[in-house]
Parts: C-alpha cells; structure tokens; sequence
C-alpha cells in the first residue's frame, strides 16, 4: 500500500527490504532518523556508536562478517569517519555496505556548509542521491546491489529538504540475502604499503566500470522539454526546484548516480541543446565535471555556491517570473533561537558571563549559550574542539589564562570526541578546567540515548559510563560535580577550579528539561507589587520571563519553577506558590 514517508524514514525502509542486517549510526541532523526509523525493526541490530568513526569501522566489520550493514551521519560527521573512509575504498567489501551522507544547505543546524561529493570523488567511491522519498527507498536497495557488484562501499547522500520533506512510496517485503562466509584475504584487507599499492588499481578500474554502468542506468534519466535552447542537468532537490519552476519547458537530465557521472550520455545530451546549465546546490560540482569533458557550460555564474536554492531562484536565473507567493502585510519579529525554560545549562552559562570569563564552546544546544544576554561563548569549532583548544589556548599564554579560561562541552560530545582532548590536557599538564555539561541525554539532535545515559538506542538498560570515574581514569585528579541550578554553588566551584594549580573537570549535573521523566515544580509568580523593573531576572534570557509595563512576567505555560531566577531577584518579587 501506498503511503507518505519522510525521505530519512523512506532510506530505512529501504535498506530493510535490502536485507541489512546491522546499523551502527552517530545522531546527527538531518540524518538521525534515518537509524531511528530501523531501529524499529526487530530483524536489525542497530545501535548508536560513541562517533561517525567508530561507526563506519563497525558497519565495515560487519560487512566482513557477511551480513548486509549501514552508518549514517550527517555532513560533518564524514569528517570525522574520513579516516576508514578511504582505506574501506582500497579494501571493498564482503557483503554490501551503505554509508548515508546528509548534508545540510543553508546551514539550520550545522555549524558550515560542506558539500559531500567532494568526499566521493576523493574516496573514489560511488554515491548516490535521490531527490525524494521514493527514490530514496529505491537508492537505499540499489545500493546495497552496486555494492556487492562492484566490491565497494557506497554513498547515499541525502539534504535536509529531502531528509525532512515527506512523498508517496510503496513499501515492499524485506529480502534476506544469502549470508557471504569470511574468508581470509590478506592481499586484499591487510592495507599494509605492500599490499595497498596494488589494491589502488583495483579501485581506478572500479570506477572506470561504474561510469560504464552510469551511462545506461535508469537513474540517470533524461526528460523532454519543448524548448531545446536550454537544457539542464541537475540532482537531488535541486532537480525538484526545476520541475517545480519550469515544469517541461527545457530538457532535463537528472542524475542518481552523482559519482561517477556518467560521460558520453551528457556529451550527447549537450549536443541535444543549445545552451547547457547546471543546477546544482553548493559547490560547482557537476559543472566541474561538464567542463572536464570540454563542454561549454553555466553554473555557478548564475547560482550561488552560497545557501540553498529554491523554485523562485531557479526560475528568476532562468528568466522565468518568480512566483512570490504570500507574504505578510505585517513586520514579525525575529525569533532568534534560545535555550528552553528551565535548561539546566542555562545558570551555569550565567556564572561563566559573570566571572567575564574566556569560554571555548563546543558544538550541542549549550552553542546557544552564545547568544545574547548569557553571551558566554568564544569559539565554537567542531566536536570536541573546545577540549583541545583549551589546551592549546592556556599553553600559548604561558599560564596568563589559565585562571579565566575554561572549555565546555556537553556529555555526549564529551563522549563522542571530547576524552582524547581531556587525555592531552592531563598528559601534556595544561592547567585547564573543563567544565562537562551533563544533561543526561543527546539534546540537540532529539534525545538520543548516549554512553553515559544506561540506555541503548532501543531503550534497553546497559552499560552506562561514569564521567566522574573516566576523568579520573586519565590522570584528572581534581573532579567535582555542580547542579547549575544553584548560582552560588556553580561560581564557588568555578572559582575555585580556576585557582588550582592543576588541571580539573567540572560535571554540571541535571537532567535536560524536555525529557519526559523528568518531574517540574510548579510555575513561579511575579509580584507586581515587589518588582522594581530591574530586569535583573532577564539576564538570563528565559523565554518564560518578559517584562511588561516596567514590571516582571512569567509565562505559566513555559516556567518549570527552577528558581534561576528568583536567585537574580534582591526584591524577592519570584515566588514559589503556597502550596
């Protein structure tokens, strides 16, 4: 039966139907649905992994094991999973294995704008890129087919706006291939200089066979159009801004296989027009490779490698007339992003403004600790960033910020990157203090379970790592653990960590407030009558105060009762209902 499904969910069902029988995924969006939606099916095993690498080198062994496997991440997890990425290109595989790419354009949780056909290209491995979520479930089981075909690992890469946007597919029935047994192949595993010499021309003849496969596959489709002065090659999204803009007015050619691209089939389809355009998001990809078979081509001089594209942008390039749409008569107010009524993160973030302190960030819903009014963040750079450029920070100062400096990082990304960079702190003797924002879950990525929680990605009670004793365990001997909903104890701690003559770790302790076990006092009241209109109590930008008429408000519906604020009030003018 027919039904609607986001483009993420759609991948699962796919690699599902294809027999996968192991997923081992990095939450990370847009792409953590995709491992969500097959962790619900009782036939794989799928679980989270502390990071992208050890989840790609987990699928990897899986596939050597025999069984069909899968990771998933998003754009910038890649990076961190480039390592086996490359070599997992010279080796190929046992039974097929699919690595899943989201990237995000426009940048609405990530921290760049990375295209990841680059990495195909340079990994010299095949990739995939479906424009919705049928072609995503389709692309998913082709892939697992190119795989075993062609001995290689392949690239499914998914968008945000086909990630997170839903479409009709038909689900089908789930077939289990037959398991393929291990057998010893040092020569081809081993990835020793000897041995991976003469792997590379193995995988320089693989992709001389996959452009061969490209120019007749039905993936990469051409479609008329009834004007031949313009023709236009384009994938994924960007594919859909063009139908959506110009329906059949030009010829089309719409590329699955995004690498490699296939050569004579868009010779011959530029022969067919007059002028070629490519349509393409980010980086000039397909243009490049249009230029390297000595075509004549537009691009990037009409499209921005900048932000997304849409059907208005598409069509106003084109010379067509944009359809606007709606819009409002009236200016709304912006609505920048804020950390939820009762974060725990939110009192230790006050604490570090107060003390005019240098804080190197990292990358978790505590980035929102940047923005105005805590605006207590320096630098945020990438996973685990904030641990090492702490070290690297205070040892270039000569000691002259140790005792202003810290580094803050959330338990997950802690876990994720975060240790090795506590490892160099105590090996190497920075005196730094790092302070682990433990919110007992994976927050920005919608509360994924983590090493340290005790739950797996299915729920299930199991090992839970104790932060404390891992800190201690790499030589810190200075571990404390604060509830950031206490002010005063939040500052005495920090102050006293930064005054040790030795490296330390702060753990700020208490539960995300969205989680559902988690139990709220009631909502404080403002009294009208005490407030002065100091807006001491807006200092600490919770979205359940405002201040109306030069007097203090709390939004019942929002307010958890966490008392942050009633310790900023000198008038006690935020009280706790009698009870």
């Amino acid at each position: 039966m027919k039904t609607l499904m986001l483009g993420n969910e759609a991948v699962a069902r796919g690699l599902y139907e294809a027999g996968c029988a192991f997923v081992s995924s990095y939450p990370g969006t847009p792409s953590t649905e995709i491992t969500e939606a097959i962790a619900k099916y009782p036939e794989v095993y799928a679980e989270w992994a502390p990071n992208e690498k050890v989840a790609m080198e987990s699928a990897f062994g899986a596939c050597l094991a025999g069984k069909r496997s899968f990771c998933g991440m998003k754009h910038v997890g890649l990076n961190v999973a480039a390592d086996p990425l490359f070599t997992i290109s010279y080796t190929g595989v046992n039974a097929g294995m699919v690595i899943a790419v989201a990237d995000d354009a426009g940048m609405h949780s990530s921290q760049n704008e990375q295209d990841s056909r680059h990495y195909a290209m340079a990994a010299k491995l095949p990739m995939l890129e479906p424009a919705d979520s049928a072609e995503a479930l389709e692309m998913a089981q082709l892939a697992y087919d190119l795989s075993e075909q062609f001995d290689t690992a392949v690239l499914l890469k998914m968008c945000t706006r086909v990630a997170h946007s839903q479409s009709v597919v038909e689900p089908g029935e789930r077939i289990t291939p037959p398991e393929k047994p291990y057998e010893k192949n040092g020569a081809k595993y081993i990835m020793m200089p000897g041995n991976a010499k003469r792997r590379h021309p193995v995988v320089e003849e693989r992709t001389k066979a996959l452009i061969a496969w490209a120019e007749t596959a039905s993936i990469n489709r051409i479609e008329a159009g009834r004007d031949k002065s313009v023709g236009i090659i384009t994938s994924s999204t960007s594919y859909q801004y063009v139908k959506e803009a110009l329906g059949d007015t030009y010829p089309v050619m719409k590329l699955g296989m995004i690498w490699p691209m296939p050569e004579q089939k868009i010779r011959d389809f530029a022969a067919g027009v007059e002028q070629l355009v490519v349509v393409e998001e980010l980086d000039g990809f397909i243009e490049a490779h249009c230029r390297s078979l000595g075509l004549v081509v537009r691009g990037k001089e009409l499209f921005s490698c900048i932000d997304e594209l849409n059907q208005n942008i598409v069509a106003e390039k084109l010379g067509k007339a944009p359809d606007v749409g709606m819009k409002l008569s009236d200016p709304i107010p912006p609505r920048p992003p804020v950390m939820c009524a009762g974060c725990p993160h939110r009192g230790l973030f006050y604490t570090l403004n107060k003390l005019k302190l240098t804080v190197l960030g990292d990358i978790g819903c505590y980035t929102l600790g940047a923005v105005a009014p805590l605006s207590a963040i320096d630098t945020t750079i990438c996973m685990g960033a904030s641990v090492s450029g702490l070290h690297g920070f205070n040892k270039a100062s000569g000691g002259e910020t140790e005792g202003k400096t810290v580094g803050v990082i959330g338990d997950s990304t802690f876990m994720h990157s975060g240790v090795t960079g506590l490892i160099n702190i105590a090996y190497n003797e920075s005196n730094s203090t790092v302070i682990i924002l433990d919110n007992s879950i994976t927050g920005m990525t919608g509360h994924q379970q983590n090493p340290t929680t005790g739950y797996n990605l299915k729920g299930d009670p199991c090992t839970k790592i104790d932060l404390e004793s891992l800190c201690r365990s790499v030589g810190i001997r200075r571990v404390r653990v604060v509830d950031p909903y206490d002010l005063k104890q939040c500052e005495e701690a920090v102050k006293e960590e930064l005054s040790a003559a030795e490296p330390s770790v702060i753990i700020s302790r208490r539960p995300c407030a969205l989680l559902k076990y988690v139990k709220h006092k009631a909502p404080l009241i403002a009294r009208a009558d005490k407030c002065v209109g100091c807006k001491a109590c807006m200092k600490i930008g919770c979205p359940a105060i405002s201040v109306a008429d030069g007097k203090a408000r709390v939004d019942n519906t929002l307010c958890v009762g966490c008392g942050v604020c009633q310790q900023l009030c000198r008038f006690d003018a935020l009280e706790a209902p009698q009870a």
